[in-house]
């Protein structure tokens, strides 16, 4: 990632010695170069994403939420007698983490497919 990091910056730096000379050839190469490196950079983020958000996880469960609730009231001598009403667990959120999930799928196959 940091090596990207520098070749985009060494890219720009001759974008801007090139847009000086107004060479069309040179201009359009080094687009092309930055382009191929912003993808690269695109893929690599994509993956490194889906690598975390697979070793991690979203949720904690409610029953670790109160014996940590409860044990920290322990704690501060406080009297932890609250009945929160419980709510709906949705699955919308699991529904659009799963079409995000699958747009990001596509998205990166495409790019993969560009690459190669």
């Amino acid at each position: 990632m940091n090596q990207v990091s520098k070749s985009m910056s060494g890219v720009v730096k001759s974008m801007d010695a090139t847009l000086k000379s107004m060479n069309l050839e040179k201009i359009s190469a080094l687009m092309d170069k930055f382009e191929n490196q912003f993808e690269t950079l695109d893929v690599q983020t994509a993956q490194m994403e889906d690598t975390m958000s697979s070793t991690t996880t979203l949720t904690t469960p409610q029953n670790e939420v109160d014996m940590l609730l409860h044990e920290m009231a322990d704690e501060a001598g406080l009297d932890l007698n609250l009945e929160l009403p419980s709510g709906q667990t949705s699955s919308l959120a699991s529904s659009v983490a799963s079409t995000e999930q699958d747009e990001l799928s596509q998205r990166l196959s495409r790019l993969r497919d560009q690459v190669s």
